[in-house]
């Protein structure tokens, strides 16, 4: 959260001309009420499984780019399934730089805590780990979209190319 993923995927998506799908948009829509509300009403493990189906039910098969909510990446077997169906690139920003940037919104249900930048490092400690394995890893801390588009767009000829090489 806080990285960048939306703008950069908006930014990409219209760069490349193809559909952009937010995860957390997209589950708004089909839940028809805030992401903050269901979490509240139904807790997040309920929240992760509606992103599981997101992901394998409701964005398009090929085509678009996706931004995936923070944490879409943790439960056993996401990094997989995503895998599979596209290039997987993981966004990083410092504590700071994401605490500057979520701020201003109230809708980031997993910050609304005593100390938000505390609760940000506690995230970041714990998803870390699973994030550096699930793809590669792209600081956007003091980087413009052009640079971050750029540098996402070469990840992703260079794993279209070793997939292809590989014969997948």
């Amino acid at each position: 959260m806080g990285t960048g993923k939306s703008s950069l995927g908006r930014a990409l998506a219209r760069r490349w001309h193809c559909p952009f799908v937010d995860t957390d948009h997209l589950i708004e829509k089909k839940i028809q009420m805030p992401i903050r509300d269901f979490f509240a009403q139904k807790g997040e493990v309920a929240f992760r499984e509606l992103e599981r189906e997101c992901i394998e039910k409701w964005i398009p098969a090929n085509g678009a780019v996706v931004s995936c909510g923070g944490g879409l990446v943790v439960p056993p077997g996401m990094i997989d399934r995503l895998k599979s169906k596209g290039v997987l690139v993981c966004l990083f920003a410092s504590p700071e730089t994401i605490l500057r940037r979520t701020q201003s919104t109230s809708h980031r249900p997993l910050l609304q805590a005593e100390d938000p930048a505390a609760r940000i490092r506690e995230l970041m400690a714990q998803r870390e780990p699973v994030y550096l394995r699930a793809g590669t890893s792209v600081l956007t801390d003091g980087r413009n979209f052009l640079d971050l588009a750029i540098a996402v767009e070469r990840i992703y000829r260079r794993e279209i190319a070793l997939r292809r090489k590989a014969g997948r």
